[in-house]
């Protein structure tokens, strides 16, 4: 069976949202253009300029009703949806403080709130420090959804390209060779540890499933898909064979 490319995600702020998209840009510097491109900082994090982990952010992990956002790239900036509000148009380069009041009692009141929307460094403002593209297998989804007992929303998972047509959890078998997707060559780096942030439900924010949990007792790993970096630039389409 053929495998190919069926499912692309970006998220244009760090942890506010998931945009479905059909074609990507994939870049050794940028690894996917216009992935985590900004971040809401937290009020007890210092803007460095340089990459910081996620802990210095307003993100899933620590306020599970923001997995509930959904976010898209317009000509004039960002627009953000969330079931509990009006939908949002901001400009990240003017509007952070908009959008701080915006989210307002979504994050926890008992964590630092938001302070500033900074622009990442180039590479993204990812949970890893490297320039990141994150890989997900749709058969491995579909056996947590089975040991669940429900369908698992892809996009609890944030990861950025899925691929159809491989056997459960043979993604950890790519991370033995160098892949093609489009015109872009990925090479591999390691699995992806995960968090309790898909433990929230995309569609209303509650933490409904322990993820950590559910993959221990199945299958002995709290792993999840697998980065790769971006060897040569290119573009990357829904519908491409992995080569």
């Amino acid at each position: 069976m053929t495998t190919t490319l069926a499912h692309i995600w970006r998220h244009p702020l760090k942890g506010l949202g998931s945009e479905a998209i059909q074609s990507v840009e994939l870049d050794p510097d940028q690894a996917v253009v216009g992935d985590r491109h900004w971040a809401l900082l937290n009020a007890e994090a210092e803007d460095t300029h340089l990459w910081q982990p996620r802990r210095n952010f307003l993100q899933v992990a620590s306020g599970p009703r923001l997995a509930a956002l959904t976010a898209e790239t317009t000509a004039q900036g960002i627009r953000l949806t969330h079931p509990e509000r009006e939908p949002l148009e901001m400009k990240p380069e003017t509007d952070g403080q908009a959008l701080g009041a915006w989210i307002g009692d979504l994050w926890p009141e008992n964590r630092p709130g938001p302070a500033r929307l900074v622009k990442a460094p180039v590479q993204g403002m990812t949970d890893v420090e490297y320039s990141s593209v994150s890989i997900g297998n749709l058969a491995s989804l579909r056996a947590l959804s089975q040991k669940a007992g429900v369908d698992i929303d892809m996009r609890r998972f944030r990861i950025n390209l899925w691929l159809d047509g491989l056997a459960p959890w043979e993604e950890i078998d790519l991370l033995q060779r160098a892949i093609i997707l489009g015109t872009a060559t990925l090479s591999p780096v390691e699995p992806i540890e995960r968090c309790r942030a898909p433990d929230a439900n995309p569609a209303n924010g509650a933490r409904d499933i322990g993820m950590l949990r559910l993959l221990e007792d199945g299958w002995d790993t709290r792993n999840f898909g697998v980065y790769f970096k971006v060897k040569t630039a290119g573009t990357a389409r829904i519908g491409d064979a992995l080569g």
